[in-house]
């Protein structure tokens, strides 16, 4: 895609050499401008992330497809488009489906290629909490990557969860429509999904290079999965009463909410963001990566570039084959399996839920992979309970098997609300999506509206489109952080109302007081390769090797 693009630069491998540095500015008092990075070809080098302040412990044993792989798994599209119609179609019906998806995917793209260009300018495992802290204006970079790795890790934290227990539910659900008198009971819910949740734990503390081979297969297995759904569908759509016509999938908006058409719309684009909140895991497994200053932004294009517009794929196919849209929005059990019961037999709708459930599964395994390395990242430079522990790296596997046990910890302790009620666990894991957006582009807002900036572009850039593009994301999530927390009704119940701005708001709001309190007498950010920058005053680099620094006279 880039590589077309005069102002996507993606730089040949022999020309490639260090043209990116992240720069801290020189303190007042300084004599000397101290410089920190260069990302380039030799990006499989110690001595490259060194430059950032970091030892390099991982083996870089991903490729571009590997790390593709990883993101595209997380973003699961079948599951998440399956899981999704509460909110395109359950708004605003079949236009929800078609041009308000591609309306929302394409400024989404705008939030991933800003954040592919952080990502080349700073391919560490901190990701976006890194770059906050560079970024941010004198003395607040600590504060800002504090709000944006405690944002990012808890939408990741919880989403791990959220994604396990729609596969134990789905799973269960197939059960109960083979068997009509099975209904499954709250402890049978936490079992399976502890049990799924155990099972990406224990895949996720591999060795990365088995981790690249387990993401390969799983990127060639949700592919063919969806490919396969969409031929069914269309085979049995076509074969038992045919597709719809193009007025009323395109132009009938049927408003199933309180609020007026256009809000309704605003509101179905939450089915998009819901969808494409994977993207960022490139970012996090850099350090994994070979020539990550390169394939890891790359990465993070594919998997929002190819995922938005297979699901969009998916959504014309679903949008041209329901049968009854109204009997699918108010149906008692799930949306995707009233649509396949409405177009197929019961037997095609059980195999296609069924290839629904290991695409979930697959979800939910590339989730515990970027969490625990959002959790490993974090840990190093003392940010989390614990730091010292969860910060170690495994001596066999050479992966942060420490923080995959402190991730599979709190995902056992938020599957406990199961037992609390439906109302109670869908307003916990409603805080993924908004955590995930308020990560994404606190630096992304940062680079666009700083007038002195620290950024310093990698080798994988925007070119003169990168303030415009950067812009675009920040409106976005400026306009839809509003709309993911408003119920669908003007009145609601509790059962209908949306908790999401309790759910998140309130402990962010500890977060930051923790920090005025406490944390920031003792962190200081992330840790760059010199003794001396500016904004970690303080804090020492970690087995930064001297070779790292470029001091100018």
């Amino acid at each position: 895609m880039a590589s077309q693009n005069s102002h996507m630069s993606f730089p040949n491998s022999q020309t490639s050499k260090a043209s990116s540095i992240l720069q801290i500015p020189e303190k007042a008092s300084a004599s000397s401008d101290i410089e920190v990075g260069g990302h380039g070809n030799d990006s499989d080098n110690p001595e490259d992330l060194g430059k950032l302040g970091y030892k390099q412990e991982f083996h870089r044993n991903l490729s571009l497809f590997s790390v593709f792989s990883v993101s595209f798994s997380l973003l699961g599209l079948l599951p998440s488009v399956a899981t999704t119609m509460t909110y395109n179609l359950g708004y605003v019906g079949s236009p929800g489906l078609v041009w308000a998806w591609i309306i929302a995917i394409a400024l989404v793209e705008c939030v991933a290629l800003s954040m592919a260009e952080l990502c080349s300018s700073m391919p560490t495992s901190g990701g976006l909490y890194y770059a906050a802290a560079v970024l941010a204006p004198e003395g607040w970079g600590p504060f800002a990557a504090w709000v944006t790795g405690w944002s990012n890790y808890l939408g990741q934290l919880i989403g791990g969860p959220s994604i396990n227990y729609s596969t134990a539910s789905m799973l269960l659900g197939a059960v109960s429509i083979a068997h009509r008198s099975y209904t499954p009971s709250n402890y049978q819910l936490f079992l399976v999904t502890l049990t799924i949740t155990a099972i990406n734990a224990f895949i996720a503390s591999l060795p990365t290079k088995l981790i690249a081979r387990v993401n390969s297969a799983s990127t060639y297995l949700n592919t063919v999965f969806l490919f396969v759904t969409i031929i069914v569908i269309l085979a049995f759509a076509g074969k038992n009463h045919g597709f719809n016509d193009n007025h009323k999938v395109w132009s009938e908006i049927t408003n199933y909410t309180e609020w007026p058409d256009g809000f309704a719309v605003l509101m179905s684009f939450c089915g998009a963001i819901w969808t494409m909140s994977g993207y960022d895991a490139p970012f996090h497994m850099s350090e994994e990566t070979s020539n990550a200053s390169v394939n890891a932004p790359r990465g993070i294009v594919l998997t929002a570039t190819i995922g938005g517009l297979m699901g969009w794929v998916m959504q014309l196919v679903i949008a041209y084959t329901m049968v009854d849209q109204d009997a699918v929005v108010h149906t008692d059990s799930s949306m995707w399996a009233e649509f396949l019961s409405q177009v197929m037999s019961q037997k095609a709708a059980l195999a296609i839920i069924s290839l629904t459930v290991v695409s979930s599964f697959i979800m939910g395994q590339g989730n515990s992979i970027a969490c625990s390395r959002i959790a490993y990242s974090y840990a190093r430079d003392g940010v989390l309970p614990f730091s010292g522990w969860v910060a170690k790296i495994n001596p066999t596997t050479k992966t942060p098997v420490n923080a995959v046990l402190l991730d599979f910890t709190v995902h056992t302790c938020v599957l406990l609300l199961i037992f609390a009620g439906e109302i109670t666990i869908d307003a916990v894991f409603s805080v993924t999506a908004i955590g995930a957006f308020v990560a994404f582009t606190t630096p992304i807002c940062m680079r666009v509206f700083s007038k002195d900036t620290k950024f310093r572009p990698g080798p994988w850039n925007l070119g003169k489109f990168s303030r415009t593009i950067g812009f675009f994301a920040c409106f976005f999530v400026a306009l839809m952080i509003p709309v993911l927390c408003f119920p669908t009704v003007k009145h609601p119940a509790p059962a209908e109302m949306n908790w999401t701005c309790l759910v998140f708001g309130g402990p962010m709001m500890l977060i930051i007081f923790w920090y005025f309190l406490s944390a920031r007498k003792w962190f200081k950010g992330p840790r760059t390769g010199t003794s001396d920058p500016c904004i970690m005053e303080g804090v020492e680099p970690i087995h930064a090797s001297s070779s790292s620094i470029s001091t100018k006279k």
